[in-house]
Formats: C-alpha cells, structure tokens, sequence
C-alpha cells in the first residue's frame, strides 16, 4: 500500500457497514475526499450524507463520480462481506486500481500509534465503546473506531488525537491478524463464523495468533477460563484483574476492582449483565496499561451510557419495558437471560428473536433452542440471510420446533406489534443482528402512543 499520505480519494465498497462507515469518517475528518456504495440506504448511510461523504445505492459504474476514476492516489476499500459479482468492486479489480480490505487499512492506520485491540466473539463492541470512552474521557490523545454507536458520542468514531488508536479486532475473515497492539485482550471464543472457519479449533488457533502479537503477556488481557497466554479477568473469581464485592442499586453495578497493583473501591457501571461487568473490567485494565489515571476512571465509567442495541432500554415503565439487542448467537441470548433475570426477577419476559444467517441458525441450532426456551414466551421472525443464500430445510419453523417452551409463535414482521401487544410479559426483547432494528423504532413509538 502506498503512503496514505499520498491518497487524495477514498473510495468504500461497503460504507454502510458499521467499521466501513468509521475509517471514512476518520478520513474524511483528516481533509481527504471520501465517497462510497453501499446496498440499501440505512441511518447511518444517511449521516454519512450529511457529513458530507456521498453514497450512492446503485452498483453501476455509471454511479461512480469522476475524482473515483482518475485512479491516480485513489484507494479503494472493501469488505469482505461484498458478493464476488459486485459490479462497482469488479471494475476496479479489472482496472488495478490500488485495493486494501478493511481490516489492512486499520493495520495502516494504527501501526505507529499505541495500538489497544479488542477481539472476541462476543463483547468486544461494548469492551471498546467503554475504552474509547474511558481515554477520551481521561483527555487522552485517542481515535477509536467503534463497532457499534457509543450512545455518549451517537457515533461509531470518536477523536481526541493521534497518538493512541482503539480498534476493534474482528476475527471474522481473519481479518484482526492484519494488526499489531501494543495492548490487547479478548473477550470470548466461541465458536462462530463457522462458514469461514470451518471448526472450532480453526477459530482457537486464530485467536492464540491473535494473542501472541503482543510481546508482553502483562499487556494482554483474557477472559478466565480461555486456553490463551495472558492475564486473567472475572467476575468474583480469582483473577489478574477481578470484580469484587459486586452489588446491584437502581439497576447499575457497584464494585471494587482488584488489579495487579491495587484495589480500586467503589466503582459504578450503569449495565446490567455479567457479560457487561466483565467487558467493563477488561476496558479498565486497558486503560491502565494506556496510562489513564485511577482518579479519572472513577467518573469515566459511571458516566458510560452504553452501545446502541446492546440491551438499550427503549420504554422503562411500570407497564413495559422494551429492551433492543444485537445478540445473535447463544452464548449472547444467555447473557442477555441472566441480564433481565437479574434486573427483573418477579416479571414474565418475551423476546422476539430475528436469527442471522442460514449457516448459523443451522450450526447452533440446538443452542439457539436452548437459550430461548429460558424465556417466558417466546416470538419468532424469518431468518436474516445477510450475504448467504437460502439452505433447504433451515428456517425458522425448523428451529422453532426444537425449542421447549407452551408459548412460542413463528410470526412475520407485519403481525409482530399484534403478538407482542397480545402478551402479558412486562419484559420484552426485541433481538437479533438483521433489520430488526427497524422495527424496534415502529414498535417503540407503537407503544408510546398507547400509553
């Protein structure tokens, strides 16, 4: 790749997409020309728009503005979750136009700064929204790009400088062995993406990679109980970096954090879950390692608001309370039981589950089952198939009948504010990883308008 310096013109096959849309806003920011595609025009699309990056809908080459096709310090980025035939990314394969992944032009970007990584299947949005948050908070020189929207910020990206990146490493494609972190942890290891993988102990070996690209095994923090070098967290277990004396008031934790070095009294982290308690220990230990100062980390992480659709809170009454999240894999769906187990012990829980892909749903099947049977009733939509094409035999009927549950419904989006106003379940959760998120909107101001 050619000094980015040198690059005039951006150009993302994919700008939509949540880590795509962070870099061309971080360039953009840096005073570069940015443009992009992407298949359907989202919110995020929209403030992209508005910052001033034009997108187009339309793969045709016709689409592409002039300052694209010069080619001269241009750089085009892709993902790997583009289709093989897209016709705007196979134009410039055929004119050798300078081309990187995503995942490589991250690498670029953070190699000569401090580079603080977060990898793992599960939790590693919320680990490095809660870092990112923690650095800038602290007036630390920080450029973070996010996997998610950092309610604090309404943003994908947030800057305070140069001289620090947080990245979050995605295992999907491999993609996170394209960095170098100078800090790093990883936060879970299940397996997932079996599409790209092909089995779980592909997946580990990825991650032990993934892990000895840190010199310092003091640098890298692991969630207890991974087979990785580096230094243990929990949750009121025996670790490197542990939670104690963990009490829940007005649905925020209290704790004291043990590190190597000290014991920190008397935190506050406004995220319900286990899982969240976790990921909040790790962002602490990865900006103690940065620098941060224990007096400012204190008011960081209570002032943390969290990530959209990571068990946002949409209504909280007396009547209802609507929860939005991302999980689409089992281990997610039970973390978000013990969440709402804990926060609301005494109240019947329905969630609405979108599955993601037709090779998850296949391959977790018996998990997915499983986990949705913890709740009271239990709604499903049609599978999300995202970039695959339908497998005969995997729908959503098919899971649905594994799952061991006397209230459980398969249902289509148009009869879904129908169903859930239907049920008497206080607790409802809208879940999954494909456009139910749009109807987490609709439903939301359905509910709010009755009320």
């Amino acid at each position: 790749m050619n000094n980015l310096k040198n690059i005039t013109t951006f150009y993302f096959v994919g700008i939509g997409g949540i880590g795509m849309s962070a870099l061309a806003r971080y360039f953009k920011m840096q005073g570069k020309a940015v443009f992009g595609y992407d298949k359907t025009s989202t919110d995020l699309t929209d403030e992209l728009v508005a910052e001033g990056i034009p997108v187009t809908f339309t793969d045709e080459i016709s689409e592409l503005q002039s300052e694209v096709k010069v080619k001269h310090n241009v750089l085009i980025v892709y993902t790997p979750a583009i289709p093989k035939n897209n016709t705007i990314l196979n134009y410039f394969i055929s004119e050798e136009f300078q081309i990187v992944k995503r995942a490589q032009l991250l690498g670029e970007v953070s190699k000569n700064t401090l580079c603080l990584a977060v990898a793992g299947t599960h939790g590693k949005t919320t680990t490095s929204a809660i870092l990112g948050h923690l650095l800038a908070a602290c007036n630390m020189p920080i450029t973070a790009f996010l996997g998610g929207i950092a309610e604090n910020y309404n943003s994908n990206f947030i800057y305070k400088g140069s001289e620090i990146t947080v990245v979050e490493a995605d295992e999907f494609d491999r993609s996170f062995l394209q960095l170098r972190p100078d800090i790093s942890c990883v936060t879970s290891m299940d397996a997932d993406h079996l599409d790209i993988y092909g089995d779980a102990s592909e997946i580990e070996n990825a991650f032990t990679t993934f892990a000895e690209l840190v010199d310092k095994k003091e640098n890298v923090l692991i969630k207890i109980g991974l087979p990785l070098n580096g230094m243990a967290v929990a949750v009121q277990e025996t670790a490197d970096y542990e939670a104690q004396n963990v009490r829940v008031k007005d649905g925020a934790y209290l704790f004291d954090l043990k590190t190597p070095n000290e014991v920190i009294k008397d935190l506050t982290i406004n995220l319900p879950g286990h899982h969240n308690l976790t990921n909040a220990i790790m962002a602490m230990g990865m900006a103690l390692l940065a620098g941060a100062s224990v007096s400012c980390l204190k008011n960081a992480i209570a002032s943390f608001k969290g990530v959209k659709r990571r068990f946002s809170y949409k209504i909280k009454t007396d009547k209802l309370v609507l929860i939005d999240d991302y999980a689409h894999h089992p281990t997610e769906i039970d973390a978000l039981h013990q969440a709402v187990e804990e926060m609301y012990p005494n109240n019947r829980k329905q969630i609405v589950f979108q599955p993601h892909l037709f090779t998850r749903t296949r391959d977790f099947a018996e998990g997915f089952a499983r986990s949705l049977s913890q709740f009271d009733e239990v709604v499903l939509l049609d599978i999300y198939p995202a970039r695959e094409e339908a497998i005969e035999g995997i729908t959503s009927e098919w899971l649905l009948n594994q799952i061991d549950s006397q209230h459980k419904i398969l249902v289509s989006k148009s009869d879904l504010a129908e169903v859930l106003s239907q049920s008497d379940c206080r607790v409802k959760l809208l879940v999954g990883a494909g456009d139910i998120g749009a109807e987490v909107n609709k439903l939301t101001q359905k509910f709010k308008d009755e009320a």
